[in-house]
Order: C-alpha cells, then sequence, then structure tokens
C-alpha cells in the first residue's frame, strides 16, 4: 500500500522542514479577504517546499484556496502573513524566476504561434532574430513543429495550452506554476496533454508546482501532492508518489496508480463533503434572510 506521511500544520517544526533543501519555500502563509459577511480566511498557515527539479502538486475541494495560494506564490496578491522565497530570496509581488500559466485562455489571438512564444522575449528587448530562434525551441518541446504560422483561433484548447506553456518557457524560469492548466479539456486530452508536460518537465529537469482537483492528473504528474482542507485551506497530508519515472499516462492502468487515487480521494472526499455541506448551510441561510 503506498506509504502517505503527515506533515505539520503550521509553527516552527514545519517551517524549518520547509527551508531544508527548497528552491522555493512557502513559510506559513495565511491570507484573509474581506466579504460582505465578514473577514475569510482563504489560507491558514500553510507551508510546503518544492525541491530542484521536483514536481509537486497541491490538490483540494473547490474553496480550499488553492488559487488564492498560487496567487500568492507567483506574487499576485500582497498582504498577507508569511513568507514565499526562491533560492533565499523573498517573493514581493512577480518573481522573474517564476513563470505561470493560468486556467484561462491566455494565448494573443492576434499573434501567430511564434510571435506568442517569443513575446516575453520581445518584451525583455531580446533582438528579433534572437528570440524567434529561442521561440522555435520552445515550440518544438512542446511538439508544435509546424504550428508557428498559425494562429490560436486555428488551434485546438490543448494545443493553444501548449502554446501558452512554450511561451513561459520561453523566459527559463526556475520554477513553473500551473493553476488547473487543464481544466477545460476532456480526459483524453489532459492524459495525453500530461504526457507531453512531463516529458518537457523531464527534459529541462523544471521545478514545478501544479495546482489541481484532478486527482488522476496529479498521480500521473508528480513527486508528491499535498492535499489541503476544506475553507480554511490548510495543509491535510502530503503523498509521496512511488511510481516509476520515465513516466507517462501508461501508468493510470496499473494497481498502485489506483492505490494513490483511492487513498487521496479518501482525504479529498471527506473535505469535499465540509465543503457541500457550508455550501448548503449557507445557501438555506441566504434563503430564510430573503
Amino acid at each position: 500500500m503506498p506509504s502517505v506521511a503527515t506533515l505539520p500544520k503550521s509553527g516552527a517544526a514545519g517551517a524549518q522542514t520547509a527551508a531544508d533543501a527548497g528552491i522555493l519555500v512557502v513559510d506559513g502563509i495565511v491570507k484573509q479577504f474581506d466579504t460582505p459577511e465578514g473577514p475569510l480566511v482563504a489560507v491558514d498557515r500553510v507551508s510546503l517546499s518544492v525541491r530542484p527539479g521536483e514536481f509537486l502538486a497541491v490538490i483540494g475541494p473547490s474553496g480550499c484556496g488553492k488559487s488564492t495560494l498560487f496567487n500568492v506564490i507567483g506574487g499576485l496578491i500582497d498582504r498577507y502573513q508569511g513568507a514565499v522565497t526562491v533560492g533565499g530570496e523573498t517573493v514581493r509581488g512577480p518573481h522573474p524566476a517564476i513563470g505561470m500559466v493560468f486556467q484561462e485562455e491566455s494565448t494573443f489571438p492576434w499573434r501567430t504561434v511564434i510571435e506568442n512564444v517569443a513575446f516575453p522575449l520581445e518584451i525583455a528587448g531580446i533582438a528579433r532574430k534572437e528570440r524567434l530562434e529561442k521561440a522555435k525551441r520552445f515550440i518544438a518541446l512542446v511538439g508544435l513543429n509546424g504550428f508557428e504560422n498559425r494562429y490560436p483561433a486555428e488551434l485546438s484548447g490543448g494545443m493553444r495550452q501548449r502554446v501558452a506553456i512554450a511561451r513561459t518557457l520561453a523566459s527559463e524560469p526556475k520554477i513553473l506554476l500551473m493553476d488547473e492548466p487543464f481544466a477545460s479539456l476532456d480526459e483524453q486530452t489532459r492524459l495525453l496533454l500530461g504526457d507531453k508536460v512531463l516529458q518537457i518537465q523531464q527534459d529541462l529537469q523544471q521545478t514545478t508546482l501544479l495546482i489541481t482537483h484532478n486527482i488522476t492528473e496529479a498521480v500521473q504528474l508528480a513527486d508528491r501532492i499535498l492535499v489541503m482542507t476544506y475553507r480554511p485551506g490548510r495543509v491535510k497530508r502530503m503523498v509521496e508518489i512511488d511510481l516509476p519515472r520515465p513516466r507517462s499516462s501508461d501508468v493510470v492502468s496499473s494497481e498502485a496508480f489506483g492505490r494513490y487515487v483511492a487513498e487521496i480521494w479518501s482525504d479529498l472526499r471527506e473535505e469535499a463533503t465540509r465543503g457541500m455541506q457550508d455550501e448548503e448551510s449557507r445557501t438555506l441561510h441566504a434563503g430564510a434572510a430573503s
């Protein structure tokens, strides 16, 4: 049976563990939002560490603060407690060492594939010839050779996400953050695109953090999976995924894969049930007040 190790949920012990060997260290993050109903704690004392070249997935039920955590790490949200560091340097706003891929469509429809991928290099002031050559390398890396001069409208959803990944990787970030990048895709495309992401991650030894709600996706891709509780989002458990690499979607049919999925679902089911009960309670209260 796959083993599951419980991490400290907060405090100095958790922070010390996180700081031991991580290129990305998240230490005691607390983020609260003001709402019409009062203060809402979205993320509560979350600590984690991502080792160089590691693929870490963060999974949890809807409303657990996964995307809030993603935006804190990426420097898109401020005014929180705790700290995020990259290579020992505190993150204050968007950081050049962190590249981000979002769930939403993010290609520029008026630019071709190669122009999309070359865009961050253009912003950085790299000469046209050099940036186009570099863009071609990353287009090849994501498997889109021959599509350099196509526009996003001519591509499938999975291909557009590969363009977005290539564009982010073209800046050569030390850390790649991905927030539900395959959420809008069908299951078969998700699995095949997962294969491509694994290949890229192994080729580049790219340190990667994936936010997802899809258990199969997390087990297919990750070295470790951090399971979050329902709101407020806390660390519930860290799962070590002891499946061989190089890894592909073929692994989903294995017995070991199925055991990991079942074990993580057991944790998530408990948290998702709490979430459903909370939503039902708030809906009833809102109906009674109206």
